[in-house]
């Protein structure tokens, strides 16, 4: 594969994943101050964005915007848990 073709590719493999994890991506519930309620949410999220984006698992792309969405989500979760 060329490498413009490649590159379309990735592209189009993320914009799958992205619309894929537009809006909602799961509910969790967060019990603030309890540690296991905060840590059983981040488990279940990240393994949620997995789950949408294993079958592009292999691309740079989808596996950078994993990585960002998972961060910023557990940040997000840790916050609630704070309150």
């Amino acid at each position: 594969m060329e490498g413009l073709e490649k590159l379309t590719k990735e592209f189009d493999e993320a914009a799958r994943v992205f619309q894929s994890l537009d809006g909602e991506v799961a509910t969790v519930p967060v019990v603030p101050g309890d540690d296991a309620s905060i840590q059983a949410a981040i488990r279940q999220i990240e393994q949620t964005i997995d789950s949408k984006a294993a079958r592009y698992r292999d691309n740079p792309l989808v596996s950078a915007l994993v990585a960002q969405l998972k961060a910023t989500y557990r940040d997000q979760i840790i916050k609630l848990g704070q309150t």
